[in-house]
C-alpha cells in the first residue's frame, strides 16, 4: 500500500466517524483494535466513538497534519466543540472549546490495528479559567 492510497483510506474512515456511520466502522478498523494500549476490539471501539458523540453532540474530527510511512499514519486533529457535562475530568458542561488531538495508527491489511492518542488537556483547561 502506498503512502497515498493509506492516507485516502484514513481520510475515508474520517468521513465515517463524522457520518456516525457505524455500519462502515469495520471497513476501517481491525476486529482486535488497541487504543492507548487498551483491547478494545471492534465493538469495543465503536461503543468509545459511540459514547464520544453522544457526549459532545456537534463532534467532528479535521485534519490538520497528515502524514502516512505504511504501515503508520500520523495526524494532528482539530476540534471545535461543546461537550456537554465533564469532558476528561474538566467540568466543560457545554462551553465551546477548541483543542487539539496528536494521533498514530498503525494499520494491518489495509485496517486500523493499534491506535495511539495525545489529546492536549492543557488547551481546554486554559479556556475554562
Amino acid at each position: 500500500m502506498s503512502k497515498d492510497e493509506l492516507s485516502a483510506i484514513y481520510r475515508d474512515y474520517l468521513a465515517c466517524l463524522n457520518a456516525q456511520d457505524w455500519h462502515r466502522l469495520g471497513r476501517f478498523v481491525g476486529d482486535h483494535v488497541r487504543h492507548n494500549g487498551r483491547q478494545l476490539g471492534l465493538p469495543g471501539y465503536q461503543a468509545m466513538l459511540a459514547r464520544d458523540f453522544q457526549e459532545i453532540p456537534d463532534l467532528r474530527f479535521d485534519v490538520q497534519l497528515l502524514t502516512s510511512d505504511p504501515p503508520l499514519v500520523a495526524s494532528r486533529l482539530a476540534f471545535d466543540c461543546t461537550p456537554q457535562g465533564t469532558f476528561l475530568g474538566l467540568p466543560v458542561n457545554g462551553k465551546r472549546v477548541t483543542f487539539t488531538e496528536n494521533v498514530f495508527y498503525r494499520f494491518d491489511r489495509e485496517k486500523i490495528d493499534e491506535v495511539w492518542s495525545v489529546i492536549d488537556k492543557a488547551a481546554i483547561e486554559a479556556q475554562l479559567r
